[in-house]
């Protein structure tokens, strides 16, 4: 990989780094808050601030295929960016509305469902991916049924592990680096360095965002980062492996499912400050750390920071498994 392609990947981490306090302040202005309910202050933080990441990842991703087209003149594979580009941007487009609208009101469920479909528009157009899966060819089920249904169940699914300081940040910087690792491996460099746009910019967001946060990601950077996961699965073509990264995700959603969508992930805080179980059951994996956290810690306060490293930890661990297993299909 050309050196000069570095400068696509910086470029998403300086100009999210800089912009972030601007937005920062900004959102704090209008009133564009949310309470940290993890802190015993319950100080108000300034929300969205995802849109920010998803500007430095276009910015980096734009400047890729302007080095591409005007300095190395090589191909571009410009269709396929412009439709990963599309369906990140729709993604975030409807995250931001559910942001402006508030968390307690949003999108309900239907227009969700409806407007995220709109979203893999796109990839179908392109008929992206290869319809061959496991020795079955779906034909036009793929790009009409599967490609929809992959944007969506990842979009929502990478939206329900959140509500911790620099949890889904971190969480979509562990994951899009190993698909970028994968991408890499298996020839499609060009797809893996946008990916690396993205981790940059998330690092950066990253940075404000863990705790103490001084800003949400919102669902302009979970439903982004969602759909940007599937699309690199979809073009790709590495939809199992990736499947396999977000085993915590499909956890999660179980998770959910089991509380009928109406559980929050949240924990309850006691006196102390420390993270307590809000439910007997579990209804997150949020809620599972704690519970271990708790055992190992004994007599100690679990604190914020504790349950996102676990988590992450175990995001880390399904990644090194999947290699593990997917070796020989990676490379």
């Amino acid at each position: 990989m050309e050196m000069i392609l570095v400068i696509p990947i910086l470029l998403g981490f300086f100009v999210t780094l800089f912009t972030l306090p601007y937005w920062i302040r900004g959102a704090k202005r209008v009133g564009l808050v949310g309470e940290d309910v993890h802190k015993k202050t319950k100080k108000e933080i300034s929300e969205a601030g995802g849109i920010i990441v998803l500007l430095g990842f276009v910015l980096g991703v734009l400047v890729y295929i302007a080095i591409k087209t005007f300095i190395l003149k090589t191909d571009v594979t410009t269709v396929q960016i412009f439709a990963l580009l599309s369906t990140t941007l729709l993604a975030g487009i409807i995250g931001f509305v559910d942001d402006l609208l508030g968390w307690k009101i949003g999108l309900t469920k239907l227009p969700r469902i409806l407007l995220l479909f709109f979203a893999a528009i796109p990839l179908i157009v392109i008929n992206a991916g290869e319809s061959t899966m496991m020795g079955i060819n779906f034909g036009l089920l793929y790009p009409l049924v599967l490609i929809p249904v992959g944007i969506l169940g990842a979009t929502v699914a990478f939206n329900t592990l959140e509500g911790f300081n620099g949890l889904g940040a971190s969480q979509g910087i562990l994951i899009l680096s190993a698909l970028a690792l994968v991408t890499y491996l298996g020839g499609t460099t060009w797809l893996s360095l946008i990916v690396l746009c993205m981790v940059a910019s998330l690092l950066a967001f990253y940075i404000f965002n863990k705790t103490p946060a001084k800003v949400f990601p919102g669902d302009v950077l979970t439903y982004s980062v969602g759909a940007l996961i599937a699309v690199v699965a979809i073009i790709g073509n590495i939809e199992k492996i990736a499947v396999f990264f977000f085993i915590p995700y499909i956890i999660e959603t179980g998770l959910k499912l089991r509380g009928k969508l109406k559980k929050e992930s949240f924990a309850k805080l006691n006196e102390k400050g420390g993270l307590e179980l809000p439910h007997e059951k579990f209804y997150g994996l949020e809620h599972i750390a704690i519970y271990l956290l708790k055992k190992i810690k004994k007599d100690k306060e679990v604190k914020e920071k504790e349950l996102v490293w676990l988590i992450n930890l175990f995001q880390i661990l399904v990644i090194v498994v999947g290699f593990l297993l997917f070796k020989g299909r990676v490379i």
